[in-house]
């Protein structure tokens, strides 16, 4: 069950509702939108049922939820939510492109890459700090010299930050040099992470766990916004089945699915998903045409010397033809570029 509050709710009128829900021995959640607060509810239904929440100050509406994720489903929430990222909105009625270095390397080169991302349309900077990899050999990324880097980058070029954390415990200093946090799919269901992100009191996109199914996607985000955060988008970033030709095979059909079941905007990501770059424009194109509200791709000025995912990273005409496609697709489904 989920208490709905009127945009005008004091933060009183929450604490009695609160107050109220606990006396009749239930605990209450309380997140926090853009436009609207809703406490969820969680206890013997019956007893708040004999409440009369509804009478009380500052309560708009209170719905049973049958599905298990209650605060991110449409059942409580029909209209599409939009989350604004430092100003920049990912929502029902634009299109966002999300673009930059997989992983930061240099100042030089993330400089780079974020300056081809904003000359094809990005409006968010995307590049990884911290980099979790299937090989621990592998490139893991600067740390906080990375983030460093990116506020330096964001600074030169006006473009907020989106960026992976990794560990719970990294929450905060991430936290304080991005504009929106990134738990990825490795993590996905990392339960004291997403409830870090969740308490951090930033935006968060949440990534779809390689094997995750919709309902596990969905109720990872509640456990991020049960902890006070329903600025929340989804990721879908290709999942693990039989075939091997690409990296991860795209899920176009969560788009449109994942829509129907919850009010979070939903991004794509072509590059992870493909893992080719002659791949990324196409899918990127089917992405648009089933309704995505946005999408995230790597870009680099030198992918063949790039320490983390060069075969996938857009440069020169491929990165061309993406911008044209991000200008020419959106208004054909009723959406307008952000920029």
């Amino acid at each position: 069950m989920v208490v709905v509050m009127r945009p005008e709710a004091t933060a009183e009128d929450v604490d009695a509702v609160v107050a109220r829900v606990e006396s009749a021995g239930g605990s209450a959640f309380i997140s926090r939108g853009v436009q609207r607060t809703i406490v969820g509810l969680v206890g013997d239904i019956a007893a708040f049922q004999s409440l009369n929440l509804r009478t009380m100050p500052g309560v708009g509406e209170v719905v049973r939820v049958s599905k298990p994720y209650k605060l991110v489903s449409r059942e409580h929430h029909p209209e599409a939510t939009t989350v604004q990222v430092a100003g920049v909105p990912i929502g029902p009625d634009t299109f966002t492109l999300i673009a930059g270095p997989c992983a930061v390397e240099t100042p030089e080169q993330t400089l780079a890459a974020a300056l081809m991302a904003k000359g094809a349309g990005a409006t968010l900077l995307r590049g990884g700090a911290y980099k979790p990899r299937t090989s621990p050999y592998a490139f893991q990324g600067l740390g906080e010299k990375g983030l460093r880097i990116l506020a330096e980058v964001r600074e030169e070029t006006g473009l907020p930050v989106v960026t992976e954390v990794v560990d719970a415990a990294d929450v905060p200093l991430v936290a304080e040099w991005a504009d929106m946090l990134q738990v990825g799919t490795r993590n996905m269901q990392n339960f004291a992470l997403l409830q870090a992100v969740g308490s951090a009191g930033k935006p968060v996109m949440l990534k779809r766990g390689m094997t995750a199914t919709y309902e596990e996607w969905l109720m990872a985000a509640e456990y991020i916004a049960q902890r006070g955060n329903l600025d929340i988008v989804l990721c879908e970033r290709g999942v693990r089945t039989f075939e091997t030709a690409t990296r991860n095979t795209l899920d176009i059909a969560a788009v449109p699915m994942v829509h129907s079941l919850s009010h979070l905007p939903v991004v794509v990501d072509p590059s992870h998903s493909g893992g080719k770059r002659d791949l990324v424009v196409p899918l990127s194109r089917a992405a648009i045409a089933a309704g995505a509200d946005a999408i995230i791709v790597d870009v680099h000025p030198d992918p063949q010397a790039a320490l983390c995912d060069g075969p996938q990273a857009l440069f020169g005409e491929d990165l061309t033809e993406l911008a044209k496609a991000c200008v020419d697709l959106p208004p054909l489904v009723g959406r307008r570029l952000v920029s």
